[in-house]
């Protein structure tokens, strides 16, 4: 492969050094930089191993960083012109990645073989000697007794399961064990429905449907189907390695305090409890709780969520986008030009990127590829901080058959293809510049990166540092999108459902009672303290719904769409009115027009607001909640002084009244 130092560095900021052999004869050079205190980017991943046995000798792990430019760069048939890329890789593989908290796993090696027949048994004998077993035969039919009660076997079928690794709970109907005098096949007691149990591994080789949604990420269950003996030898190498602590990355954090699900019993965002696949999501009163141990990480629920609630933190939101910013600035500084950003996990992605280059064009020169964790993690910030950054369009990687519901990712897409196509940032042949190619084949991905037409560029790139959590980072980004874009369009209008937009109020019949300021999750509703008012600010809102369901007169509609002047403005007023003072101390309180409309209504048309008397009630409407108290016990108000009403006719007055004229006639 080619090497164009000098692009490189340039690039690079400059400290770039080449060798030929720097995992052989020239290892002393790599030990000569371990001795700086710098931190030391390694262009080359196939003597990872050796290196960091070296940088172990110096204390110096943390600091050393591995980029990929052979199989994402140089091997290609546009090597020649990688330069700015390779430059791009390097520098965006030195910005660093925080870690990832994780949360502890505790199995004590407790498990159940759920299946049907002996090949279940079989797999318990081949477990025993590592874990706890149990056998659980569902309907079983002619199983041969086993020769040694080495371990349980009993008959039922799992009617419910949840939990995971270390902690799953079932509950099992026709519960039954089995009969010691068992001769030619096992024979089981009377069932009974209703049992429940507990185990820390759960192997499933029934062959039927899966005991849990996105099964194959529940940790803790194995799962195959008993004909493949190859998947039950896998089942059975797996499961007796699950005993011990295992420490689980803890993929979201989760900011209850944002979340904006439901106030006052009143349901407003359900987005993550739509996309997550693994149920590991739950409403908890006013907000929702995701368990981190069964949470796959597939950051559906991140992408999705407008408040920040929700953050991806493999890497943080922030974090990413700082790696994107130095990725676009280095290839911009190279002389790159025309950067489409590939975006692929390392399960699947990595592979197919491998054998596109040695074995195929490799990936073009300005295809710039960028690993996620998983690529349902993206969320409309990244792809706006892309295009105002100078990028030319943007793809994602998945799988023909994808590990993850790609419903969320679409939508993200869609929200983003609409954003930069009206700004000005489309292809001007209409074809889309953020899309999906989903395939495991790797020369339909050089086919679909080949057939890729670029959109426009901005003509001043932005250079923005992104800093704060989520929602902060998407306010940047959609503004330094909005500003740097080709055709800087004020407002563009979303569909239903989208997680941004502003407010319509027919401030006509706004009462200001404030119930949608106590109702709105983000602070996008305000009052003040000083006067009657309810301010607006657009760029805080994620259309919950909350403030429209809340307000009792019903003078509060959704508006979606990003109106990136509003975006930039500060907060709006609404409605203010004039407070009325208390006629006792001069204290402001409620508003005029209220006071005035509730004393109209009542004056000389209700008993206790009529007469003389009547008048100093009416009086006390209009004092402060401290006066008018103050009132009403000096006034010693007696509620029964009134007029004696009429008493309620039942149905024994109009049979006395009809008795009564019968007797008459």
């Amino acid at each position: 492969m080619p090497l164009d130092a000098d692009t490189i560095g340039r690039g690079c900021g400059g400290g770039v050094r080449t060798a030929d052999q720097l995992c052989g004869r020239e290892l002393d050079r790599f030990r000569e930089a371990l001795g700086t205190s710098a931190p030391i980017t390694v262009s080359c991943t196939l003597q990872a191993p050796l290196f960091d046995e070296v940088a172990a000798e110096f204390g110096a792990e943390d600091r050393v960083a591995y980029a990929k430019i052979r199989e994402t760069a140089g091997w290609s048939s546009e090597a020649v012109s990688a330069g700015p890329k390779i430059a791009a890789l390097l520098a965006a593989c030195a910005e660093p990645l925080p870690d990832a908290g994780t949360v502890a796993i505790e199995s004590q090696g407790v498990a159940l073989i759920y299946g049907r027949d002996a090949s279940a048994i079989e797999a318990g004998r081949r477990l025993a000697e590592h874990l706890d077993v149990t056998v659980l035969l569902s309907r079983p039919e002619d199983v041969e007794p086993p020769q040694r009660a080495d371990f349980p076997v009993v008959k039922g079928t799992i009617a419910g399961a949840k939990g995971r690794l270390g902690a799953f709970a079932l509950r099992i109907d026709d519960y039954a064990l089995a009969a010691p005098s068992s001769r030619s096949r096992l024979e089981f007691g009377a069932g009974r429905n209703g049992a429940t149990s507990t185990c820390d591994i759960l192997v499933d080789l029934t062959g039927g449907t899966a005991l849990f949604p996105a099964h194959d990420v529940r940790l803790g269950y194995l799962r195959a189907d008993p004909r493949d003996p190859a998947a039950v030898e896998r089942v059975i190498g797996e499961a007796s390695h699950l005993v011990g602590t295992f420490d689980k990355t803890r993929f979201v954090d989760f900011h209850a305090d944002l979340c904006a699900h439901s106030r006052s019993r009143i349901t407003g965002c359900t987005r993550c409890l739509e996309v997550c696949p693994t149920g590991a999501i739950a409403p908890a009163g006013d907000t929702v709780a995701i368990d981190p141990y069964i949470c796959a990480g597939c950051g559906n629920c991140a992408s999705v969520c407008p408040t920040g609630a929700a953050a991806y933190s493999l890497p943080p939101a922030d974090a990413l986008m700082r790696r994107l910013r130095t990725l676009m600035l280095a290839y911009g500084a190279a002389g790159g030009r025309a950067a489409t950003i590939l975006f692929h996990d390392g399960d699947h992605g990595e592979p197919l990127i491998d054998a596109l280059a040695r074995h195929g064009d490799g990936l073009p020169a300005n295809v710039l590829p960028v690993r996620v964790n998983e690529v349902t993690q993206l969320g409309p910030e990244t792809f706006a901080a892309l295009f105002a950054y100078g990028a030319v369009g943007v793809r994602i990687l998945a799988r023909a058959r994808p590990k993850h519901d790609l419903e969320s990712l679409r939508r993200v897409v869609e929200l983003a293809e609409t954003l930069a196509r009206g700004l000005g940032y489309g292809a001007p042949t209409g074809a889309p510049v953020v899309s999906l190619i989903e395939t495991d084949d790797p020369d339909a991905l050089g086919a679909a990166l080949a057939g890729f037409v670029p959109g426009t560029a901005a003509p001043m790139p932005a250079r923005f540092m992104p800093v704060g959590g989520k929602r902060e980072v998407l306010r940047f980004a959609f503004n330094e999108m909005h500003e740097a874009a080709p055709q800087p369009t004020p407002r563009i209008e979303l569909g239903a459902g989208a997680p941004f937009g502003g407010l319509t109020f027919r401030t006509e019949d706004c009462t200001l009672c404030l119930s949608c300021v106590g109702a709105c999750p983000t602070n996008a509703l305000s009052d003040s303290a000083e006067r009657p008012l309810l301010g607006f600010e657009e760029s805080l809102c994620v259309q919950c719904g909350l403030c429209a369901n809340t307000c009792p007169e019903n003078v509060i509609d959704l508006m979606p769409g990003v109106d990136f002047e509003a975006w930039k403005a500060p907060r709006r007023i609404v409605k203010e009115e004039e407070p009325f003072a208390c006629l006792t101390c001069a204290k402001p309180f409620g508003t005029r027009s209220t006071i005035e409309r509730v004393v109209e209504k009542l004056r000389d048309r209700h008993w206790m607001f009529s007469g003389e008397a009547g008048e100093a009630r009416v009086q006390a409407l209009m004092m402060c909640e401290d006066c008018r108290v103050e009132v009403a016990v000096n006034q010693g108000f007696d509620p029964h002084a009134g007029a004696e009403r009429d008493k309620p006719r039942t149905t024994e007055d109009y049979f006395r009244e009809r008795a009564a004229r019968g007797e008459a006639n």
